[in-house]
């Protein structure tokens, strides 16, 4: 039996706003049909002595302490900018009026 039907295909298409052929509605339900098939398999394994984890590997926090520390001085800051007026950097508009 299948777990989703072309009718839910077509709607969560609609809801993407995705245009899909016939053909593609057909592969699709097919396609996804087979992913919830192997996702529901694993509802079968017995986790109840499994702890509850984000990662398979023991990842730890290598990042540095955040230390705070005098920034650069404002001159030195825009010594490599392309144009800067009153201590600031000046960029082309982006915005359109």
């Amino acid at each position: 039996m299948s777990t989703i039907s072309k009718q839910e295909v077509e709607h969560v298409a609609h809801l993407a706003r995705l245009n899909l052929t016939e053909e593609e509605k057909e592969q699709f339900t097919k396609q996804l049909d087979s992913i919830l098939n192997f996702a529901q398999k694993l509802n079968e394994l017995d986790t109840e002595n499994v702890e509850p984890t984000s990662h398979v590997l023991p990842l730890v926090n290598v990042m540095r302490d955040d230390v705070p520390h005098e920034s650069l001085p404002v001159e030195e800051a825009l010594q490599n900018t392309a144009e800067h007026q009153d201590g600031q950097v000046k960029v082309p508009s982006v915005l359109e009026e």
